[in-house]
């Protein structure tokens, strides 16, 4: 195969790899027409991941993404919906081992075969996430943002 037919499998392949990758320039493409009714100085705002009481669900989804739970909330002031972003990592507990790698060797003196066994360890991580921001909208508009007190 000629290099210049692998040019249009390779610019394919590149862009499959980054289609779900969501960022402030695929989400304000995706939500065009309201980023363009917006000001210059929302615009910064949102670009710099910044939210204000009042903002819309779509100017949200432009600053930070969608969320990775939504939970409808009903209580006396009427309906609400929160979305729920989160953070991820994975925390290091400690090494284990794991099973025993064989090690053939022969006895220098004797020159019988012998047989010893090492320890294979392993590094062990737990997957952790947690809370850290809560929007809850009424009637479209953000009216609490909720950050956890580190």
């Amino acid at each position: 195969m000629k290099p210049s037919a692998l040019l249009p499998l390779l610019l394919l392949a590149l862009a499959m790899a980054f289609a779900g990758c969501s960022t402030f320039a695929s989400r304000s493409r995706e939500k065009a027409a309201v980023y363009a009714s917006l000001d210059a100085a929302t615009r910064s705002r949102l670009e710099q991941g910044h939210l204000q009481l009042g903002d819309t669900t779509d100017m949200v989804y432009i600053a930070l993404g969608g969320p990775e739970e939504t939970h409808d909330q009903i209580s006396t002031e009427g309906a609400a919906v929160v979305w729920i972003y989160k953070t991820h990592w994975q925390e290091y507990r400690g090494e284990s081992v794991v099973g025993y790698h064989a090690i053939n060797a022969t006895d220098p003196k004797t020159g019988a075969p012998q047989v010893f066994y090492e320890p294979v360890q392993q590094s062990l991580y737990q997957d952790r996430e947690e809370e850290h921001l809560r929007i809850t909208f009424r009637d479209g508009k953000v009216t609490v943002i909720e950050r956890p007190k580190v």
